[in-house]
């Protein structure tokens, strides 16, 4: 069953259409991984010498990644319809808060190595 937006508009050059949907999976992708980010922080990492820090850093992988799965089918759904109705692309701050997920979480780390 199709949303009812999919029959507004044009149809866009499939070319584009194919492309937004690579940069769907790339989101999933990058969700997947900060989850598995998060996995290998609780499993495989032992414990740093701050209490809690790991379990933290942890949450904040999988929470990322799960909200960055659940928003990405909104994302790609976004930019096909401001395809198809001729319209700018969405900007949009999903982008900026992963960056900054991933900068924190990778300078505890190696915050945390050195201080070892």
């Amino acid at each position: 069953m199709r949303p009812r937006w999919y029959e507004e508009g044009e149809e866009p050059d499939y070319r584009f259409t194919l492309a937004n949907e690579r940069t769907f999976l790339a989101w999933l992708r990058t969700a997947l991984a900060l989850v598995a980010g998060a996995v290998v922080l609780t499993q495989l990492v032992p414990p740093f010498a701050v209490a809690g820090l790991r379990t933290g850093l942890a949450v904040l992988l999988a929470v990322t990644g799960t909200v960055l799965a659940a928003l990405s089918y909104r994302r790609w759904a976004q930019v096909q319809r401001a395809m198809r109705r001729g319209r700018p692309l969405p900007m949009d701050w999903l982008p900026a808060v992963v960056g900054v997920v991933a900068t924190v979480v990778g300078a505890v780390v190696v915050f945390v190595v050195f201080v070892r």
